[in-house]
C-alpha cells in the first residue's frame, strides 16, 4: 500500500491534487482487499475491515473535525484524541483482526500528518472520499 500525503506543497498548504479521487480509490481498494480471504469455492469474502469497523473510525474524526471547527481554541484538547485513534485501530487489530495491518498503518500515515486544524480537515475530507470509494471495493 502506497503511503499517503496530504499536500502538494505542505508550506502554501496546497492540498495533492489526486487526493481525494485517484488516491482514496487506491487506498480504499488495497484495504479492501487486505481484509479479503479466499472461500473453497474460490470466491472472494471480507473477514476483516467490514464497513461497520471502518465507519466507527471515520465518525471519530469527523466528530473531532466537527469540535476543532466550530471551536478552534479546543485544538490542543482534542489533538491526543485524534492520536488515540491509533491505540483503537491497534485494539481492533488484536480483536480478532477485526481490522488489519493495513488499516492501523493507514490511520497512523495520516494522522501523523495532522499537526494543525487545516490538516485534520484534510484528513477528514480524505476518509470521506475513501469511504465513498471503500463501499465498491468491499
Amino acid at each position: 500500500m502506497n503511503k499517503i500525503v496530504f499536500y502538494k506543497d505542505k508550506a502554501k498548504g496546497i492540498i495533492e491534487p489526486k487526493l481525494f479521487s485517484d488516491f482514496a480509490e487506491k487506498t480504499a481498494a488495497d484495504i479492501a482487499a487486505s481484509g479479503q480471504t479466499q472461500t473453497r469455492d474460490g470466491r472472494a469474502r471480507l473477514d476483516h475491515n467490514k464497513r461497520t469497523q471502518i465507519r466507527k473510525f471515520y465518525d471519530e474524526v469527523v466528530r473531532l473535525n466537527g469540535n476543532v471547527k466550530s471551536n478552534p481554541d479546543d485544538w490542543d484538547a482534542v489533538l491526543p484524541y485524534i492520536n488515540m485513534l491509533i491505540a483503537k485501530a491497534a485494539y481492533a487489530n488484536g480483536r480478532n483482526k477485526l481490522v488489519t495491518d493495513d488499516f492501523v498503518n493507514l490511520l497512523k500515515d495520516c494522522i501523523a500528518q495532522v499537526q494543525k486544524p487545516a490538516d485534520l480537515d484534510v484528513f477528514a475530507n480524505f476518509f470521506e472520499s475513501f469511504m465513498g470509494f471503500y463501499r465498491k471495493y468491499e
